[in-house]
């Protein structure tokens, strides 16, 4: 099966992919192989989600005795928090390229621009009163880009980007970039459309993955009174009109403004239906009214994954909306 992709820097990434976010170890890699075996040809992970392991035994299963090709399958990870520093960048790219069994990555993201101190055998570091601790040396964008730029120089990865950051956040690391972020990948979802974000993507030739597109309908995070997506009647108005389910439509959304996007299941049923939203496309009315449902949960939107944890952070990305 082949279905459309984007370009991300030097590879054509495919618009859908399997979301290993929140997928629970012993879950994960069926999951990755219902999807491979599916004709998912893109699967997100992370070293944060702790299941790269698993993953990776998928992967080397079904490369082997599955009949699929690793390079058929763009395949993304991401740097930690932890890991900012120019030293540790090299180290947290082979753990993942050990976990997940991989020669290399078709994309590495620079997971959040918030940087957490190292070297305390934790992945999320706080002090005695539960608080994050920031990493006391403060490594700059510049300086993390460039020991990102000595991993695609080294082979070990194809292309790398940005996840979490805002604009002024992507000028800044553009500033010293000697390879331009091929991608940002974000939380987006008609509660959070990110429109003025998606454009300034493209007017710098950087790809747009969408996370959480269906807007986390399990999230503690979630507003009391906030309607979820997947039952919310003007989605599946548009749901109804087109045969399918609500998340089809909210993934077609995605592909629709011209994005990837990264659904997360371990249902065998769901990864198969998430992948089935070539046959339909939204009309003007429908993206419309997508595009301007953020209205009914606040000026700017919602968003699920805010980490107000970090906020203390100089590097908080989200800053514009406290």
């Amino acid at each position: 099966m082949s279905y459309p992709t984007l370009k991300c820097g030097v590879s054509d990434m495919p618009v859908v992919g399997l979301g290993t976010w929140q997928s629970k170890p012993g879950e994960v890699g069926a999951a990755v192989e219902k999807a491979l075996a599916s004709g998912y040809k893109h699967i997100d992970c992370a070293h944060v989600y702790q299941n790269e392991a698993e993953v990776g035994a998928s992967f080397s299963k079904m490369f082997g005795d599955g009949g699929i090709k690793r390079e058929d399958i763009f395949i993304t990870s991401k740097l930690w928090n932890t890991f900012h520093r120019a030293d540790e960048v090299e180290a947290a790219c082979n753990t993942t390229l050990t976990n997940l069994q991989l020669d290399y990555l078709d994309l590495y993201l620079i997971h959040w621009p918030v940087a957490l101190e190292p070297g305390k055998g934790t992945l999320f570091p706080v002090d005695e009163n539960k608080v994050a601790i920031m990493d006391s040396k403060v490594p700059t964008f510049a300086e993390t880009w460039a020991a990102m730029e000595k991993l695609v120089e080294a082979g070990k990865c194809k292309n790398i980007g940005l996840s979490n950051f805002n604009i002024a956040q992507i000028e800044e690391v553009l500033k010293t970039a000697k390879i331009k972020p091929a991608n940002l990948q974000v939380e987006s979802h008609p509660h959070l459309p990110n429109l003025e974000l998606l454009e300034f993507c493209k007017s710098n030739d950087m790809s747009f993955v969408a996370y959480s597109p269906l807007a986390n309908p399990g999230s503690m995070f979630r507003k009391e009174d906030q309607v979820d997506l997947l039952h919310d009647v003007d989605v599946l108005k548009i749901a109804e009109k087109h045969g399918k389910s609500a998340g089809q439509v909210l993934i077609r959304y995605q592909i629709d403004k011209g994005n990837c996007v990264i659904p997360k299941s371990v249902t065998p049923a769901r990864i198969e239906q998430n992948l089935d939203v070539f046959g339909f496309s939204l009309d003007a009315s429908d993206m419309d009214t997508l595009n301007n449902m953020y209205k009914k949960v606040g000026p700017k939107g919602y968003r699920t994954c805010g980490v107000l944890h970090w906020k203390h952070s100089p590097n908080y990305p989200f800053a514009s909306e406290l």
